[in-house]
């Protein structure tokens, strides 16, 4: 652990280091898949942040005053009744320059911290699947597979099935505007 280590909220001097954070983690996320566009969405993720900020779900790691990583945290707010209130980890995030000192388990165990303290029962997180070194973090962290994510290219037809057949196109016109929450991030 980094001796000289500190975890903070953020404030809005700090809003211009995180969001050249979060565009480094854009960035790094290509690498796994990701199809969000960093520079492209800089204004957009400082405005998100800096929501963050106001509602004290930002925060930053310092080492001798200068930020090397953040967290962003909320709690879970959606149109469906729950069990439990989750908190949600959006993003995670440490220099790469200061890995393996312990910074995101620090950040980890702050955002907890306030998480649990605004009435959080539960954290959600969301992690590339082909990102192992996340995921084996979380994983060391006591974090287990909640749900699963899955895509395909519609650009090419799915393998191992027919093309479009009239069962399906009447079974599609049948199930239109139907509302359902098996893929809704706010079911339980």
């Amino acid at each position: 652990m980094t001796t000289d280590l500190t975890i903070d909220h953020a404030t809005s001097d700090d809003l211009e280091a995180v969001t050249d954070l979060w565009v480094q983690l854009a960035r790094s996320q290509r690498e796994f898949d990701s199809a969000v566009r960093a520079e492209a969405n800089r204004e957009l993720m400082r405005e998100t942040l800096a929501a963050h900020r106001v509602a004290d779900g930002l925060l930053v790691a310092r080492v001798a005053d200068a930020i090397v990583g953040f967290a962003s945290v909320s709690l879970e707010r959606g149109s469906l009744e729950l069990e439990r209130t989750r908190g949600t980890l959006s993003n995670l995030y440490v220099d790469p320059a200061y890995r393996d000192r312990g910074i995101g388990s620090a950040l980890l165990e702050a955002a907890t911290a306030e998480l649990e303290s605004k009435g959080a029962e539960v954290l959600l997180l969301e992690v590339m699947a082909q990102n192992e070194d996340a995921r084996r973090f979380y994983r060391t962290h006591g974090y287990e597979s909640y749900r699963v994510a899955m895509k395909r290219s519609l650009e090419e037809p799915a393998a191992g099935t027919d093309t479009d057949t009239e069962t399906d196109r009447e079974a599609l016109e049948r199930n239109s505007g139907t509302e359902t929450d098996t893929h809704s991030k706010e079911d339980c």
